[in-house]
């Protein structure tokens, strides 16, 4: 799946992977999607790609400010839809803390009590307000269980393989893994129950993210 050079480069990043987050049981694997003439993410045949779909869950994210350790956890909503995305991020107890609207044409963050931001590039929008990167654009494929490699190949993740084909480094440098998932009768129909995220930044270090899908709502 990797060069030798990426390989290395894996092998280094899943061991600080497996350092700082304690992995459930359940493996993945990110196989070549099958042929598809659209431009869009493919499907494998029990899994399609919903371009309208409603998602809540957990988020916890760990990472580094002037040296020190930083820990965060709280909940968010997504709402997709073809031409629009909506991220809101909550506190443990519901409050809102932000929210991230995303159309073809910008994208703008909303924060209590500070004016709106707004900039073409949702990733540097999210990490200039959060002081830690939140890969809003990457999310839309990884939440549903598709992604891009470091190679440019589109990835379909399952919920059966071991070893190395569990985790996969994307195209902007974070490495994936899928330890659980919600049952199903075939690994091609389960979806993605959690999402362990890193990646080394100069920004923020270190940074870890976890993610768990309590709710599902496709439309």
């Amino acid at each position: 799946m990797f060069s030798t050079r990426s390989s290395r480069l894996l092998a280094g990043r899943r061991i600080v992977l497996i350092g700082v987050i304690i992995l459930m049981s359940g493996c993945t694997s990110l196989a070549p999607p099958v042929a598809s003439d659209t431009a869009g993410p493919v499907a494998t045949p029990g899994r399609p790609y919903r371009d309208a779909i409603d998602i809540g869950g957990r988020l916890s994210v760990r990472y580094q400010l002037n040296g020190n350790d930083q820990a965060l956890d709280g909940k968010f909503t997504w709402t997709q839809e073809p031409g629009r995305t909506l991220v809101t991020l909550l506190s443990p107890f519901g409050q809102t803390l932000a929210t991230i609207d995303i159309t073809p044409t910008g994208s703008t963050l909303l924060q209590s009590g500070k004016p709106p931001r707004q900039e073409a590039d949702v990733d540097a929008l999210a990490a200039a307000a959060l002081g830690w990167p939140l890969p809003v654009s990457g999310l839309r494929e990884w939440l549903q269980g598709f992604a891009t490699d470091a190679q440019g190949t589109r990835r379909i993740a399952r919920a059966d393989a071991l070893g190395d084909a569990a985790y996969l480094e994307t195209a902007d440098g974070w490495l994936l893994h899928y330890p659980t998932w919600e049952p199903a009768a075939t690994s091609e129909s389960a979806r993605p129950k959690r999402i362990d995220l890193q990646r080394l930044t100069n920004q923020a270090g270190n940074v870890t993210l976890r993610i768990v899908l309590d709710q599902w709502q496709p439309r």
